[in-house]
């Protein structure tokens, strides 16, 4: 699983003008079943999406084609993580640590 954080670099008025084509973006990829969770942090500064996968290569093809990134107008900061202990929800994403 994925940790991806974005952080705007450019004013708000510019990351509004790009949101529609960000929010189809991330409507794909949530259709796709790569992203399980999404949201503006506060203060709005950026955003948080949690990603499944076990590719990271294929978690920085994703996050070069956000609208976002093509208007250069936020930087990604990427995590990956070994989901142990998940709520009840999200047993399914649960993971074994590797041997």
């Amino acid at each position: 699983m994925f940790v991806l954080e974005l952080t705007y670099i450019a004013p708000i008025d510019r990351i509004d003008a790009a949101m529609a084509e960000h929010v189809a973006w991330l409507d794909a990829h949530y259709a796709s079943g790569v992203f399980i969770a999404s949201g503006r942090k506060v203060p709005r500064d950026g955003g948080i999406i949690l990603a499944l996968g076990d590719d990271r290569s294929k978690i920085e093809e994703i996050t070069q084609s956000d609208p976002f990134t093509v208007a250069g107008v936020c930087d990604y900061t990427i995590t990956e993580f070994i989901p142990t202990k998940t709520s009840e929800a999200m047993e399914s994403y649960r993971q074994e640590l590797p041997s």
